[in-house]
């Protein structure tokens, strides 16, 4: 069922345009994901749907008593609140008693002899019971133990940043709502913390729309994927591996339309050539029907620029560091660390907030100074670094003025020069975008071209702080192909767990308080490890204590009649699919241009492709069970 229907909404910013007349619909339960490139408008349709915005057209129709809960990326709170009164903020029956009983319990903490104090607990207390509002608590308080908070009762203003996006992560979660929508949630959270939110997320009873750059948390949250590209929205059905494959139908489709276009306005400007005799009226049809196909235009854009950038040379020694130590405010960061970083290395650097990683990129950088030990950096190293606090950009310089501070040309290992015009275009910013003042650039858009401006200085070292946050996921895709061909070393300190796997071989794990363990291997290797430790763990406390249960005698398994018959037809039946599923193919490749048939089979096929899984799963799952039916 709807429960949110939008028509036709428009939305621009100042000459540039956003988004165009689209329409969509939520219903409840849907796991929306919204994505583009930064700087289409994401972040501006999500305040639009919360009303902190307004479109220029368009409507947007829901029940009356309609709730939306929604978190800003830089979320706004209010520094005089505790951490529950900031939580429990709204009028709601249930925020308000919640809000109460902590009062309640603040002032008789505060007074415990106070008869007041004892007689006001005692009334939230039947309040609390009334509203069957102690569920609501427990939920509260666990998700913001799960977020690592734990002081409720202190003010908003005696928390760190990182403190505070929690604080406003938990509200949002915790405030009834028929829709929540979520702007970027995973930034600055740590691995564990986002895998948390993933499992709590996939339990949350209203629908959701959330804009992330963390492509496993798109994957394993959504059950739809809305693209904004070039003010038009395309929505897919499924999560984001299924996007990533339906795009590229769409884009092959595209291609295909095109191609057809162009070979059909060569043959009307042919025959307008020749001048065949004709009635006037024809004639002018003609000439109408050329300029409305040179008005057509496709959203694919052209990305064939070589990515196989040079660098300065490196040698033999890169960074090393021999016993190093730091520490803060008598807080010991790092101890007694030592690490040889060799050529061509791919590092990873992981571990909770605060617990130091972005110091140890700063050592390594020489950026600071270590309290003991030393940093020893090899004479031809050449460090590109991106940090998470951009450097300042002059708002009155052009984008294509920004870059050419940088470099104008940088070659290829195979010696071909790519302009600095070339560049941003592969990295998202067009002609037409390029003499665009900074200070017109979204948040996002100057975080791609800070990016760029780094990888232009032609660096044999990349640090990369957090470089997925604020980061559409084209970028990352770019960036990830820029550093597979990259022949230096990557150093990178990121909780994005696609992104680890994709770019780096080996980790540097915080652990323990200044304790650094290495990994070899990507991060979902080691969060197997980890789990298997974990296993063993509990495996060998389970075996040490006495078995209590008493041994029973277990009944002889066998297949039912239904699975014995399943059982005896099952290969069959997938084989029939599988030459179903050639046949389909077939046609989709005797339809050549025919996009509308083409797009039926691809439907086709997509169907196909679902029902040959299911029944591989169920082939899978029945021959286990005869392998453990005749072991037995």
């Amino acid at each position: 069922m709807s429960i949110l229907a939008v028509d036709q909404l428009s939305k621009n910013y100042g000459d540039k345009q956003l988004f165009q007349d689209i329409s969509f619909h939520v219903s409840k339960g849907q796991r929306i994901g919204l994505i583009g490139v930064n700087g289409t408008g994401k972040s501006t349709l999500l305040k639009v749907l919360a009303g902190l915005d307004s479109p220029d057209q368009g409507t947007m129709k829901h029940a009356k008593d309609f709730q939306i809960e929604y978190l800003p990326q830089e979320p706004e709170l209010e520094e005089d609140r505790t951490v529950l009164e900031q939580i429990y903020y709204g009028n709601t029956d249930v925020m308000v008693t919640l809000r109460k009983y902590e009062e309640a319990l603040i002032a008789l903490e505060a007074d415990p002899s106070s008869q007041d104090a004892q007689s006001q607990l005692i009334n939230m207390q039947q309040k609390m019971d009334e509203q069957d509002a102690w569920e609501a608590n427990t939920v509260a308080k666990t998700v913001l133990t799960k977020l690592g908070i734990s002081a409720y009762h202190k003010k908003v203003s005696e928390l760190s940043g990182g403190q505070k996006k929690r604080v406003a992560i938990a509200k949002s979660l915790i405030q009834p709502a028929d829709l929540l929508i979520l702007d970027e949630p995973t930034n600055h959270l740590d691995n564990n913390t986002i895998e948390w939110l993933e499992d709590y997320l996939a339990h949350y009873r209203g629908a959701l729309i959330v804009v992330t750059h963390d492509r496993y948390f798109l994957n394993r949250v959504t059950n739809l994927i809305y693209e904004l590209d070039l003010g038009r929205l395309y929505i897919y059905e499924g999560n984001y591996e299924t996007y990533l494959e339906k795009k590229a139908e769409r884009e092959e489709w595209e291609l295909q339309a095109e191609q057809k276009l162009q070979n059909t306005l060569r043959r009307e400007l042919a025959w307008l050539k020749r001048g065949p005799k004709a009635r006037g009226t024809k004639q002018k049809a003609r000439k109408e029907r050329v300029e409305s196909l040179q008005q057509e235009s496709f959203s694919r854009q052209n990305q064939s620029v070589d990515m196989d950038i040079g660098s300065t040379r490196l040698g033999n020694q890169v960074i090393e560091l021999k016993d190093v130590s730091k520490s803060f405010a008598g807080v010991p960061f790092i101890k007694d660390f030592n690490y040889l970083v060799v050529p061509g290395e791919r590092l990873g650097i992981i571990g909770p907030n605060g617990s130091g990683k972005t110091t140890l990129l700063n050592l390594m950088a020489q950026r600071l100074q270590p309290d003991q030990g030393e940093v020893n950096l090899g004479n031809t190293v050449k460090i590109g670094y991106y940090t998470q606090d951009h450097q300042e950009m002059d708002e009155k310089l052009r984008v294509i003025e920004y870059i050419k501070e940088a470099a104008e040309v940088i070659t290829t290992n195979k010696g071909k020069e790519i302009t600095a015009e070339q560049m941003l275009e592969r990295f998202l910013f067009p002609r037409s975008q390029q003499w665009s003042y900074i200070g017109r650039l979204s948040g996002g858009e100057r975080r791609r071209l800070y990016l760029l401006r780094v990888l232009m200085g032609e660096p044999n070292v990349l640090f990369l702080d957090e470089p997925t946050n604020d980061l559409d996921t084209e970028t990352l895709s770019i960036l990830e192909d820029y550093l597979e061909q990259f022949p230096g070393v990557v150093i990178t300190v990121s909780h994005d767990r696609y992104f680890l796997d994709r770019v780096v071989a080996k980790l540097l794990s915080f652990e323990n308080t200044g304790e650094i363990q290495p990994f070899y291997g990507n991060y979902s290797e080691y969060m197997d490890e980890q789990k298997q430790v974990r296993q063993e763990a509990v495996t060998s406390e389970t075996q040490s204590e006495p078995k209590q249960r008493p041994e029973r005698s277990e009944r002889k398994r066998k297949l039912s009649y239904r699975e014995q018959k399943e059982w005896d037809t099952i290969e069959d039946d997938i084989m029939e699919v599988e030459n179903s599923l050639d046949a389909i193919k077939q046609q989709i490749a005797d339809a050549g241009s025919d996009i509308d048939q083409v797009q039926d089979l691809y439907q086709a096929q997509e169907d196909k492709e679902k029902e040959l899984e299911a029944k591989m799963e169920r082939w899978e799952e029945l021959s286990l069970l005869v392998e453990e039916i005749e072991k037995s």
